[in-house]
């Protein structure tokens, strides 16, 4: 059976409302603040930890939560872990955002986006 519109746009705004909730810790906002910097390259574990200065384990969690909402992307090279942030699934998670602000009621101008991000 084929979903309708009204529940594929229900399993959308559960997904992101997923994806905002794993994000909304300050230490998960801080990580994806610095994949996106080093993207595309990304980085590994031990470099995460050193720039932020998160516990390794509590690191780990913050990271499992991140993957789990497919924000990040984890590959294995050798005995390390390369995390990569997921940005078609960010881009997906603005594209929404910006369908509801800016497009469908204009509750903001698309330039002043814009110029937040410069």
């Amino acid at each position: 059976m084929t979903a309708t519109p009204s529940q594929q746009c229900i399993e959308h705004v559960v997904k992101y409302a997923d994806m905002f909730s794993a994000m909304g810790t300050e230490a998960r906002l801080r990580i994806m603040q610095l994949l996106l910097s080093a993207h595309p390259d990304g980085l590994v574990v031990g470099e995460i930890q050193q720039e932020l200065d998160i516990p390794n384990s509590t690191l780990s969690h913050h990271l499992d939560k991140l993957k789990a909402e497919d924000l990040v992307r984890v590959r294995r090279e050798g005995t390390f872990l390369h995390y990569t942030a997921n940005t078609e699934a960010l881009q997906e998670l603005l594209r929404f955002l910006y369908a509801e602000c800016c497009t469908r009621n204009k509750a903001l101008r698309p330039e002043s986006i814009l110029q937040l991000c410069k």
